[in-house]
């Protein structure tokens, strides 16, 4: 009787091991996803619509008209930036709550978009909290009252009051307070997104407030995606 060929080791090896085969697929798209990121990391400044100085100035201009009301120093800014910028402002005004890092206040949010977030932000009664490490350089335009900040190793605080601007540079951390009633005009420029995890763990983890957080996800979102639809990144 004939014996049975046998299968050699090279046919058997060249059907691939199937858990290989994906490694090497993940491998790959890691690799393009990392090389779009690094691509989109060195351009990121042609994404931004805001300029440092524009918001610097806007919020100096709102408070030499309307000094200590801030409900009027906030719709100047809100409308002087509606007209220079268009559609990319929510003139919508609609306030919620925001807990974050251990503070609390609410915010109005002006743009949302993958590259840049623009609000209102602050409290009539004051808060102090963790800022968070971000992956965005924040710009804290203080309109009324003053913002306390504090890091490690000082023995006095650094005090930010009407007209001034705090900057917490991208992957920095500070202890911040509000001693008392302070509004700011809050910029971010950088990627937004990962920073929305550190906006959302208050809320699932201690509030349990889920109007709020459907309602900043609603607004958030919405921006984004319209923003998106825009063209602006």
């Amino acid at each position: 009787m004939p014996s049975k060929p046998k299968r050699s080791g090279s046919a058997k090896s060249s059907s691939g091991n199937p858990i290989t085969s994906l490694l090497g697929v993940l491998a790959l798209l890691t690799a393009l996803l990392a090389s779009m990121v690094y691509v989109a990391e060195q351009n990121l400044h042609n994404f931004y619509i805001f300029g440092l100085e524009e918001l610097k100035d806007v919020s100096a201009r709102g408070l030499a008209k309307h000094g200590n009301d801030t409900r009027s120093v906030v719709k100047f800014i809100v409308d002087d930036l509606h007209r220079t910028h268009g559609a990319y402002i929510n003139v919508n005004e609609d306030w919620m709550f925001n807990n974050a890092g251990g503070a609390m206040g609410a915010m109005y949010i002006l743009h949302a978009s993958v590259t840049e977030y623009l609000i209102i932000f602050g409290t009539a009664i004051g808060t102090e909290g963790h800022t968070g490490r971000h992956t965005a350089d924040d710009y804290f335009h203080i309109l009324n009252g003053e913002q306390w900040a504090y890091v490690p190793g000082e023995y006095e605080p650094e005090v930010y009051p009407a007209g001034s601007v705090h900057h917490l540079r991208r992957g920095e951390v500070k202890q911040y307070k509000m001693p008392d009633r302070c509004f700011a005009l809050e910029y971010a420029r950088g990627w937004i997104p990962p920073m929305l995890f550190f906006g959302y763990a208050d809320g699932l983890s201690s509030t349990l407030d889920f109007p709020t957080l459907w309602k900043t996800t609603h607004s958030t979102g919405g921006q984004m995606i319209a923003n998106l639809l825009r063209g602006k990144f």
